[in-house]
């Protein structure tokens, strides 16, 4: 179904509606953008911090520690 032809069918359902319900109506929508705002922002927040260099001295860090130093191991 073509966008706009969907989209006037949902406005005609909701103006079917009584006043209760076209507010949850209206709630469900903002949640629905709200996902989609968390999304690019998450996505946003991914992007920086797989370009950021700010980590980069943990992939030639020597490790401190080996299993030597261990007193007890678990299994």
């Amino acid at each position: 179904m073509d966008r706009n032809l969907l989209i006037d069918s949902i406005v005609n359902k909701i103006k079917q509606l009584p006043e209760a319900k076209i507010i949850e109506v209206s709630n469900f929508a903002d949640f629905l953008l709200s996902k989609i705002d968390d999304g690019i922002l998450q996505d946003g927040i991914q992007k920086i911090t797989s370009e950021s260099k700010a980590f980069e001295y943990l992939l030639v860090e020597e490790d401190i520690y080996s299993v030597n130093d261990l007193k007890e191991k678990y299994n």
